[in-house]
């Protein structure tokens, strides 16, 4: 499958659902129960080998990692970059290259300011984001607007941060993003709203207490991801049966 071909798997009318992963064993179990594409999430990736989320990681296992799924499954792979695990533009191509060429699709690419938190330029953003397409991977183009205040224990839902979403996405469409990603909006009038407004498809990130997947595809929603639930149940039941164990 090339870039074009996955790009067309966004679509409203019957979603992209991506159970996201963390290797090559986790990608093959989501392949066999028949997804359409593979996904992986930061923390679940950089958690399954004891890092951190945040780009604690070295980005060489992230590659490494990658590398082992593209030879597990034989489906399109996108990876979660974070914030490209580079400062400049010279180095976050070097970064969209190298999974290029361990056969990676697409990645996410979000535009929190890692370490000092709040969110980078639009202007600085759509650069990264044209950096990552010339080297021609598919582009999620996150934005932290509404993840940001949702992590911080505020209300996300707000329309002031969709028109700010609105604006930006704009902006990273031209600079060739192919997808939209809104972590931290739930709210089912405000992502129709973004849906609309967004000439992009849109990604949301299911959360506690959201609409379902089919009332997410009336909606708008052409991509649906898991985030980091998946790697957080499997290591919960892990750890459940390992103290029913221990405690006989």
């Amino acid at each position: 499958m090339n870039k074009g071909d996955f790009a067309a798997l966004h679509d409203s009318a019957d979603p992209l659902i991506l159970f996201n992963i963390w290797d090559a064993g986790s990608a093959k179990a989501v392949a066999k129960a028949g997804a359409k594409a593979i996904a992986t999430g930061s923390a679940s990736l950089a958690g399954s080998q004891g890092y951190d989320d945040g780009e604690h990681i070295p980005f060489a296992r992230v590659v490494d990692t990658a590398k082992q799924i593209t030879e597990a499954v034989d489906l399109p792979i996108s990876v979660d970059i974070e914030a490209g695990f580079a400062t400049n533009l010279a180095d976050l191509g070097h970064n969209a290259a190298a999974l290029r060429d361990v056969g990676v699709i697409g990645c996410n690419l979000e535009d929190r300011l890692i370490r000092p938190g709040g969110l980078r330029s639009v202007d600085e953003q759509a650069e990264r984001i044209a950096t990552i397409n010339r080297e021609g991977l598919f582009v999620n183009a996150r934005t932290d607007t509404f993840l940001g205040p949702w992590m911080a224990g505020e209300d996300p839902n707000r329309a002031e941060l969709v028109d700010a979403a609105i604006e930006r996405a704009s902006i990273y469409r031209t600079a060739g993003a192919g997808c939209f990603f809104i972590p931290g909006l739930s709210d089912p009038a405000l992502i129709a709203r973004l849906c609309e407004a967004v000439e992009l498809p849109i990604n949301v990130m299911r959360l506690p207490g959201m609409a379902n997947n089919a009332e997410l595809a009336k909606l708008g929603v052409a991509r649906i991801s898991y985030g980091p639930g998946p790697w957080r149940s499997a290591m919960a039941q892990i750890e459940d049966a390992a103290r029913t164990v221990f405690a006989t």
